[in-house]
C-alpha cells in the first residue's frame, strides 16, 4: 500500500473501536460474542468459519455478514453489508445478512458524544455513523484473507489483490477464492488499523452508488420474513395490559375474583399505570381485558384539552421573558426596533401517533434455572442494547441474549422499550413459560408517546429595500429537544436570530416522531418566509436564493428542484406552486403542486418535486424509495393525523377515527434528484417530511392568498381560512 499502515497488536485489536475481533480456530468455531453452549440453538452457524466477529465463510464461499442496525424497512439490512463488502471486495452474490448480536462493545457505532458508542437506529445516523466502522472493518477482514493466502503461498502481502471474492498473486498467477482460503485462515500477528486514505477510493467501488436488490425484500414479499409478532414458542403464554386513556392515572381493579376464574387467565400483574393479565391464548387475555373493572384516578392530565390550549401558549408568548435561548445571533431586538416593518405569526400543531404497522410486541422467556433470558423482540435498539431487561430480571447483561427481528415500522416509538420492560415483568412472574407481549392498536392510540403539541411565536423584521433582517422564532409545548429542535436557520444569511423554547407541561406521554421537531418548526419558518415573500412581492423562490447566498449546497438543491418543477412555467388553471427548504442533516428542498376544492376544503397535491444534498450515496434506490416515503408520511401528518384530548384522555381510538393518507390522496408523481457534494454519507431518513407541509401552505398562500398555520389543514381549518 503506498501509504503507512499502523499496526495494533492482537490484544489491542480484540478491543478496538473499530469492532472487529477475530476468533481462529477448528471449523465451526464461532466468534466468542455468539454465546450459546447448545449447538442445536445456533444451527447453521456451526457449520460456517469465522472469520470475524462481523463476517463468516464457508468453503463454499458463502458470507455471511452481520447487520448491527435495526432494519424497519429504511434498508440497512443491505447498505451497512455492503459498505463492509465494498471494503472486503467480496462477491455481493454470495453475500447473506443477518442480525448481528445486540453486544455494544463489538458492534457499536460512534454515538451521540466523542468516545461512546450506540447501537441505535435513530436520527437517520445508521449509514451516516456506521459508514467508517464498516469500512474499516471489511477491509481488515479483507486483509486477514490475504495475509492467509500469503502465508499459504509463502509471498508478501504487499503482492496480492483481491477482487470479487478472489485473492491473486501477479507473479506466479495464482489464484485462491475465499472459500477455499477458510481452510487455510491464520491470524496475522498484528492487523493494520486503516486510516481514511487506505481505504477505498471513490472511483474504485463497485457496490457502494449503484442500485442493489434489498436483501430483506424477497423474503418481505414470499412471507418468510420473522417479525417479533411471528414468533411462536412451545408453551408460549400471552400477556396484554389495560393501561387507559387518561396518561399517568393509577388504577384499582375492583373485580379481581372474577378475572381470575375466567377461563384461560394464568395471572392478573399490576403495574403503577396499568393492570396486566396473562393468559393460555391471546383472546382469552383480550377478552379478560374486556372484562376488567378499573377505578382510575385522577393525574396530572385531567382536566387539559388540548384544542383550548393554545390560548394559554399565546398568552405565554406575549410575556417579555426569553425562555430557553436555542440560537442567538446579532441583536435581534435592535434589529426590529429599527425595521422598515415586521411581522408576526403564530403556528400550531396538534398531537400526532407513530401509526407503524406493526402493534408493539414482544417476547421473553426466563430459563428454569432463572439465570438466563431470550428476548425476540423489533426494536430500534437504544443506549442500552439489552433493552433494560437484564435490571427487571436481576441477570447480568451477558446472560440476556437478544433476537432482534424485523421491525414493521418505527418512526422512534421503537426506541422506546417500554413494550419490552413489560413484557419482561410478566416473563419473571411466569418464569420458566415464555411470554408474549401484545399491545393491540387501541392500546398504542390511547396511550400512545406523541410528536408534541406546540405553538410557534415568529417575528421578522425588513428594511426599506424588503431584505430580511432579523428572525426570531420561539416555541411553546413540552419535551425539549422534541418540540424545540429545528429552529436553526443555518443556511439562510439573516443577521439577526434569535431562538428560545418555553417549557409546559400536562402529563401526556411524548416521543420522538420522524424528524422530531423539525416537522412544525420548518412548516413555521417556511412559511413565514413565504408570508413575507407575498407581502413583499418578492417571488418565494428569489427571496431564498437571496437567503443562501452563502450556502452554496443549500442553494444548489434550490436551483435544481426550481428546474425539475419548472417553477415559472405555466400551470393548470386551479393549481399552484408552493416551496420549502429544510436541513435535517442533508440539505432538501421540495416543491408541491396542488389544488383545491372549495366547496369542501380538500386540498389535492398533484406534484411533488425534491432535490437532496445527502453526500455520498449508497444505495441510491433506496434513498429514493426513503425520500418517496418521507413525502408521503409528510402528506399524510399535513393533511390527516391529528390527536386531540378532552379532559386529558385521548380521544382517537384506531385508524376508524385516526386518518391517515389513503390512496386516493397520494400524488401523481414524486420526483427526486441528488447531488453528491460530499465524501462521506449523511442522514436523509428525515429531510423530506418536514417539509411538505410548508410547500403545501405556501402553494395555498399563491392559490387563493390565505394563509393555513394550523397542523394539520382539516377542510374545515382550510374552509375556515377561505373565509378570514
Amino acid at each position: 500500500m503506498a501509504n503507512k499502515i499502523t499496526s495494533v497488536s492482537r490484544r489491542e485489536f480484540l478491543k478496538s473501536s473499530s469492532g472487529i475481533a477475530l476468533f481462529f480456530g477448528a471449523s465451526g468455531i464461532l466468534p466468542l460474542i455468539v454465546s450459546c453452549s447448545d449447538k442445536k440453538k445456533v444451527g447453521k452457524q456451526f457449520e460456517k468459519h469465522p472469520l470475524s466477529a462481523w463476517v463468516q465463510i464457508t468453503e463454499d464461499g458463502e458470507i455471511t455478514i452481520y447487520n448491527p442496525a435495526a432494519e424497519m424497512g429504511q434498508g440497512s439490512m443491505t447498505s451497512l453489508p455492503v459498505i463492509f463488502a465494498e471494503e472486503m471486495d467480496a462477491d455481493w452474490s454470495k453475500v447473506k445478512v443477518e442480525f448481528s448480536p445486540q453486544e455494544l462493545e463489538i458492534y457499536g457505532s460512534p454515538g451521540w458524544a466523542p468516545g461512546s458508542k450506540m447501537m441505535f437506529t435513530v436520527g437517520s445516523r445508521t449509514t451516516k455513523s456506521n459508514y467508517q466502522l464498516m469500512r474499516k472493518s471489511g477491509a481488515q477482514a479483507r486483509y486477514v484473507l490475504m495475509h492467509s493466502a500469503a502465508a499459504h503461498w509463502n509471498v508478501p502481502v504487499s503482492e496480492l489483490t483481491t477482487a470479487n471474492s478472489v485473492v491473486s498473486h501477479e507473479g506466479s498467477s495464482k489464484k485462491i477464492s475465499y472459500g477455499e482460503l477458510v481452510p487455510f485462515l491464520a491470524m496475522p500477528a498484528t492487523i493494520p488499523d486503516f486510516t481514511e486514505e487506505q481505504l477505498k477510493a471513490r472511483k474504485a467501488f463497485r457496490l457502494i452508488g449503484r442500485d442493489i436488490p434489498r436483501t430483506e425484500i424477497p423474503a418481505k414479499v414470499n412471507g418468510t420474513a420473522q417479525f417479533a409478532i411471528d414468533i411462536r414458542l412451545p408453551e408460549m403464554v400471552y400477556g396484554v395490559l389495560e393501561r387507559g386513556n387518561l396518561h399517568g392515572s393509577k388504577p384499582t381493579l375492583t373485580n379481581e375474583s372474577e378475572i381470575a376464574a375466567l377461563d384461560g387467565v394464568l395471572k392478573i400483574v399490576r403495574f403503577d399505570y396499568a393492570i396486566g393479565i396473562v393468559a393460555r391464548r391471546l383472546e382469552q387475555a383480550l377478552n379478560a381485558k374486556k372484562l376488567l373493572k378499573i377505578d382510575w384516578s385522577e393525574a396530572k392530565a385531567t382536566g387539559f384539552n388540548s384544542q383550548e390550549i393554545y390560548s394559554d401558549y399565546e398568552q405565554i408568548a406575549d410575556q417579555n421573558k426569553t425562555g430557553k435561548v436555542i440560537l442567538e445571533k446579532g441583536n435581534e431586538a435592535n434589529a426590529r426596533q429599527n425595521a422598515a416593518k415586521t411581522y408576526t405569526a403564530d403556528f400550531k400543531n396538534d398531537y400526532v401517533y407513530h401509526a407503524q404497522m406493526e402493534p408493539l410486541n414482544a417476547v421473553i422467556q426466563v430459563s428454569p434455572d432463572g439465570k438466563n433470558a431470550e428476548v425476540w423482540v423489533g426494536s430500534q435498539q437504544g443506549m442500552d442494547p439489552k433493552l433494560g431487561v437484564p435490571e427487571i430480571l436481576g441477570l447480568p447483561p451477558e446472560n440476556v441474549n437478544i433476537h432482534l427481528q424485523y421491525l414493521g415500522g418505527g418512526f422512534g416509538r421503537r426506541s422506546m422499550s417500554d413494550f419490552v420492560a413489560e413484557c419482561a415483568i410478566l416473563a419473571k412472574e411466569m418464569a420458566p413459560l415464555p411470554v408474549k407481549l401484545i399491545w393491540t392498536r387501541e392500546d398504542d392510540l390511547t396511550y400512545g408517546a406523541f410528536r408534541p403539541l406546540s405553538l410557534q411565536r415568529l417575528n421578522a423584521s425588513v428594511d426599506s429595500q424588503g431584505t430580511l433582517t432579523s428572525f426570531s422564532h420561539t416555541v411553546i409545548g413540552d419535551g425539549g429537544d422534541l418540540a424545540a429542535s429545528g429552529v436553526q436557520n443555518d443556511h439562510y444569511d439573516i443577521p439577526n436570530q434569535l431562538a428560545d423554547w418555553r417549557e409546559t407541561s400536562h402529563g401526556i406521554r411524548l416521543k420522538h416522531w420522524r424528524s422530531v421537531g423539525h416537522g412544525p418548526n420548518k412548516f413555521a419558518i417556511e412559511c413565514m418566509l413565504d408570508e413575507i415573500a407575498y407581502d413583499q412581492k418578492i417571488d418565494p423562490v428569489s427571496l431564498r436564493r437571496t437567503l443562501m447566498v452563502k450556502s452554496p449546497r443549500a442553494l444548489a438543491t434550490l436551483e435544481k428542484v426550481s428546474e425539475m418543477a419548472d417553477w415559472n412555467g405555466p400551470l393548470a388553471e386551479g393549481r399552484a406552486k408552493g416551496v420549502s427548504f429544510v436541513e435535517h442533516d442533508s440539505l432538501g428542498t421540495g416543491i408541491c403542486e396542488i389544488s383545491l376544492d372549495r366547496s369542501t376544503g380538500k386540498i389535492k397535491v398533484h406534484n411533488f418535486w425534491i432535490a437532496l444534498d445527502a453526500g455520498i450515496i449508497v444505495q441510491p434506490d433506496n434513498v429514493k424509495a426513503q425520500i418517496e416515503g418521507g413525502i408521503m408520511m409528510g402528506l399524510s401528518s399535513a393533511l390527516k393525523e391529528q390527536i386531540t384530548i378532552e379532559n386529558g384522555k385521548v380521544q382517537q381510538s384506531n385508524f376508524n377515527d385516526y386518518q391517515i393518507l389513503r390512496m386516493e390522496d397520494c400524488p401523481d408523481s414524486i420526483e427526486t434528484s441528488f447531488i453528491e457534494s460530499s465524501e462521506n454519507p449523511v442522514g436523509i431518513g428525515e429531510t423530506a417530511t418536514p417539509m411538505v407541509a410548508g410547500a403545501i401552505a405556501n402553494a395555498f398562500l399563491k392559490l387563493t392568498g390565505k394563509k393555513l398555520r394550523h397542523l394539520p389543514f382539516t377542510p374545515e381549518r382550510v374552509l375556515e381560512a377561505l373565509k378570514s
